[in-house]
């Protein structure tokens, strides 16, 4: 019997693409559908068990792309009463239950969409005062939508015990935790590098900026900034004087698993991260990570043991004090931990798992 994983869109070669596009090509006969497919990104994009169907739609303004994902999905003129099994993802796809009336409905849940939840005050604060109505009437107009189409779902499978907190919070909802999948094997300690690194999307809420001030301080200490977002062409210019500092924008997969095999460590420090792949997929290289005691990257990383914690809401001086009183010799010797608490997470152990929910 056919399966079917509805997901937003193959926009960037983020974590919930790559967990989408495993899902497809390890579960039998599981098509795969989204709204659009960035073709930039995903040139020749297939999977192994099914086909990959797109509605059509692309805008670049994200505020656009939301008005078109709500309505595309919830308007949905795809037959999904077909398959016996559907997986909803993602922010938007999820309203397309409300188009369904047989068979087992499945959420996997990277989380309740921020810019309604816990996010909504940061995203009003970042936009001019003369939008923010019509941001509101855009949560008013689709936080129902979501809260229906969360009531229709049989199983929510959350990708963190973060994630998990934030449903019942926000929702009153229980799920099982199934962490996303690493390719641990794919990334291998190469060298021991002389530079920090920074994998996460150029967003504010990545605090990717106050990582930059903190190295335009330190001359002493080289970043690599290996990601591209909003922010690029800002963080550029501001860290334009300091030759400590370098940006690659998005990169090669390959490159990527290079850049982090050949670092010290990595940095990621987001604000409440979901999950958070990139700390795993470095210490699967063998390389620790300093991140932040916030959301889901205290799920994986442990003061001392694969890495530092800073504080809540960190301060510029935070993230220097740590680096500053941090030898250099001292994340060498997490090598081994790294590579073993990394394999908790690999990808086979996150299909294991799925094929018990969704097979």
């Amino acid at each position: 019997m056919k399966k079917l994983l509805m997901y937003d869109y193959l926009q960037a070669r983020g974590g919930a693409e790559a967990l989408s596009l495993e899902l497809c090509n390890n579960i039998t006969e599981t098509d795969l559908l989204v709204s659009y497919i960035d073709l930039h990104n995903f040139p020749d994009v297939t999977i192994a068990n099914g086909e990959i169907k797109s509605l059509g739609l692309s805008a670049r303004h994200p505020v656009l792309q939301a008005i078109w994902g709500i309505r595309a999905f919830s308007n949905l003129k795809h037959d999904i009463n077909q398959y016996h099994k559907v997986m909803f993802s993602g922010s938007y796809a999820p309203l397309a239950v409300a188009n369904r009336n047989i068979g087992q409905n499945f959420m996997y849940c990277h989380t309740p969409p921020r810019f309604v939840y816990d996010l909504k005050q940061h995203y009003l604060a970042e936009i001019p005062v003369w939008q923010q109505p019509a941001f509101n009437a855009l949560v008013n107009w689709f936080q129902p939508k979501f809260e229906l189409a969360i009531e229709r779902m049989d199983v929510i499978i959350a990708n963190s015990e973060n994630v998990r907190g934030r449903l019942q919070r926000f929702l009153q909802k229980d799920a099982v935790v199934v962490y996303p999948p690493i390719k641990t094997s794919e990334f291998q300690w190469q060298e021991d590098g002389d530079y920090y690194l920074s994998t996460a999307r150029l967003e504010p809420y990545k605090r990717v900026d106050l990582i930059v001030k903190a190295f335009m301080q330190m001359p002493d200490k080289k970043l690599v900034v290996a990601s591209g977002g909003s922010q690029l062409r800002e963080l550029q210019n501001m860290a334009k004087e300091s030759r400590n500092i370098s940006f690659t924008g998005w990169t090669s997969a390959e490159k990527l698993k290079a850049l982090i095999g050949r670092s010290l460590a990595t940095i990621y420090i987001p604000m409440d991260e979901d999950f958070g792949m990139s700390p795993v997929e470095s210490m699967a290289a063998g390389k620790p990570v300093f991140g932040v005691a916030e959301g889901g990257v205290k799920e994986t990383v442990l003061e001392g043991y694969n890495g530092f914690l800073l504080p809540k809401n960190p301060t510029i001086q935070d993230l220097k004090t740590q680096l500053n009183n941090i030898d250099v010799s001292v994340l060498r010797k997490m090598k081994k931990d790294c590579i073993e608490f990394a394999k908790r997470f690999d990808s086979q152990v996150f299909i294991n798992k799925m094929k018990g929910y969704f097979n």
